[in-house]
C-alpha cells in the first residue's frame, strides 16, 4: 500500500505537469492522457469491477453460513449478530451525516471526467413500495449478470443461512463456497498487485483535466472519514460500553490499546484475533467461551470502520460527479454497506472492493475510487483499528449480559498503579 500511496503523488505531480507545463497538442490529449492513460487506469477499474459480484456472493454465503451457526449458542449468537449490525448501521449514518455537513466533493469538478457507468440521476424515479420490492430478485441469474447487488445479497444471505441449517447434508456445497471464496481472495490480492500502475494513470489523467482542484477536497474527505471514525471510536463504543456493562471506557481504551496498535499497523482484523482474545481474557477479565466466539464473528461480520469509509465516499463522489442523492439513496446505501459488511474479508483494503458494490446501488461512478484509493492506506490502518475496537466492545458486553466479566481483573491495573 506505500506503493500505490508513491503512485498516487507521483500521478498528481506528472498530472499537474501534463496540465500547465506541457503545452496542449495532439498526442498530449489523446495519446498520453485520453490513449495510455486512459486504457491503462480504466483497465484497472474494470478488473476491480470484475471482482464485486463473485467476491461478495461467496463472502456473503460463507459469512452468513458462520452466522446461521450461532443458533447452536442460543442468546449469544443473536445478541452478538443484533450489536454488530446495530453499530454498522449508525457508523455509516455518522459518516453520512458528517460527509453531509462538511461536504468533501463540493469544489471538485469532475464532470470533465469521462466515465464508464451509469449514474442514478439517471434513473426513473420509483416508489418507496417498489424500491423495497425490487430488493427480492425475480431472477438470481439476472441479478447476477445485471450486478444488481441488494437482490445478491438477499439471496446470499438467505443460501448462506439455509446451507448452515441443513449441516453436514451440504457439506460439499458448503465447502465449495468456501473454497471459491479462498479463490476469490486471492484475486483481489493479485488485482491490488497491480495498483499503483492504475492509481497513477487514474490520478495523472484526473490532474492533467482538472489541475489543483482536487488536493482540497482529498484533504476534506479525510477529514470526515477520520472525525466519523473517532465520534464512532471514542463516542458510540464508550458511551455503549458505560450503559450496558457500567465498566470504565478509560480504562478499556487504557487495557486495550496495544490491539488497536497493532491492528493500525497490519491493516487487517483476522491477524488481531488471538490478540485480541488474550488481552480480553487477561486483561478485561472476560471468558474465552464469549470471546472466542464473538471476535471471530466480529472479524468476519462487523465492518464499522469501513462502513464509515464507503459512506463518506458515496458522498464525495455524488458531489464530485453532480449527483444528487435521495433520501432513498441514503437509506439505500445504509442497507447495502450493513449488509456487505457480513462478507467483507479481514484484509487490507478490501473495503474498496466492495465499495464499488456500495457506488453500483445507488448508481454512482466507480471512477469516483481512484481519487481516494492512493490515501486509503492511512485510512485502512485507522479503521482497522476501529473495526477491531468495535468486535471488543460488543464481546465486552454480550459477556456482561452473561456474567461472564472478571470486574475485579478489569480493574487490576488501575489497582497495581493505587
Amino acid at each position: 500500500m506505500t506503493k500505490i500511496f508513491i503512485a498516487l503523488l507521483l500521478g498528481a505531480v506528472f498530472g499537474i505537469i501534463l496540465n500547465y507545463v506541457i503545452p496542449d497538442s495532439n498526442f498530449k490529449s489523446e495519446i498520453v492522457v485520453n490513449g495510455v492513460l486512459y486504457i491503462v487506469g480504466q483497465g484497472f477499474i474494470r478488473l476491480m469491477r470484475m471482482l464485486v459480484v463473485p467476491l461478495v456472493f461467496c463472502s456473503l454465503v460463507c459469512g452468513s453460513m458462520s452466522v446461521g451457526d450461532t443458533k447452536k449458542l442460543g442468546g449469544v449468537g443473536v445478541k452478538t449478530l443484533i450489536f454488530y449490525l446495530i453499530t454498522t448501521a449508525l457508523a455509516i449514518t455518522i459518516a453520512l451525516g458528517i460527509a453531509s455537513v462538511f461536504n468533501p466533493g463540493k469544489g471538485l469538478d469532475m464532470s470533465k471526467i469521462q466515465i464508464t457507468s451509469q449514474v442514478a440521476s439517471e434513473a426513473e424515479e420509483t416508489n418507496a413500495a417498489e424500491t423495497l420490492l425490487n430488493i427480492i430478485p425475480t431472477n438470481i441469474f439476472e441479478a447476477l449478470s445485471n450486478g444488481t447487488m441488494l437482490q445478491i445479497i438477499l439471496f446470499a444471505l438467505i443460501l448462506g443461512v439455509i446451507l448452515a441449517k441443513m449441516g453436514d447434508r451440504v457439506d460439499i456445497v458448503k465447502n465449495f463456497f468456501a473454497q471459491f471464496n479462498d479463490i476469490m481472495m486471492e484475486m483481489t490480492m493479485l488485482v491490488m498487485e497491480f495498483a499503483p500502475i492504475g492509481v497513477f494513470c487514474l490520478i495523472s489523467k484526473t490532474f492533467a483535466e482538472i489541475g489543483f482542484e482536487a488536493f482540497i477536497p482529498l484533504l476534506k474527505y479525510m477529514f470526515c472519514v477520520l472525525l466519523a471514525l473517532a465520534v464512532q471510536c471514542f463516542g458510540v463504543y464508550l458511551a455503549l460500553l458505560k450503559i450496558f456493562t457500567g465498566l470504565n471506557p478509560i480504562i478499556f481504551i487504557k487495557n486495550f490499546f496495544p490491539v488497536m496498535a497493532f491492528a493500525f499497523s497490519t491493516s487487517t482484523s483476522n491477524a488481531t484475533i488471538p490478540l485480541s482474545i488474550d488481552t480480553l481474557a487477561e486483561k478485561m477479565g472476560v471468558s474465552k467461551k464469549i470471546s472466542s466466539f464473538t471476535i471471530p464473528l466480529g472479524a468476519t461480520i462487523n465492518m464499522d470502520g469501513t462502513s464509515i469509509m464507503q459512506g463518506v465516499a458515496v458522498v464525495f463522489t455524488a458531489q464530485a460527479f453532480g449527483v444528487t442523492l435521495t433520501p432513498m439513496d441514503f437509506l439505500t446505501v445504509i442497507g447495502t454497506a450493513t449488509l456487505a459488511s457480513i462478507g467483507t474479508a479481514g484484509i487490507p483494503s478490501v473495503g474498496l472492493i466492495t465499495l464499488t458494490m456500495v457506488f453500483n446501488s445507488v448508481g454512482l461512478p466507480v471512477e469516483g475510487i481512484a481519487l481516494i484509493m492512493g490515501i486509503d492506506r492511512i485510512l485502512d490502518m485507522t479503521r482497522t483499528a476501529v473495526n477491531i475496537t468495535g468486535d471488543a466492545v460488543c464481546t465486552t458486553i454480550v459477556a456482561s449480559w452473561n456474567k461472564a466479566v472478571d470486574k475485579e481483573r478489569f480493574y487490576a491495573s488501575r489497582q497495581k498503579k493505587e
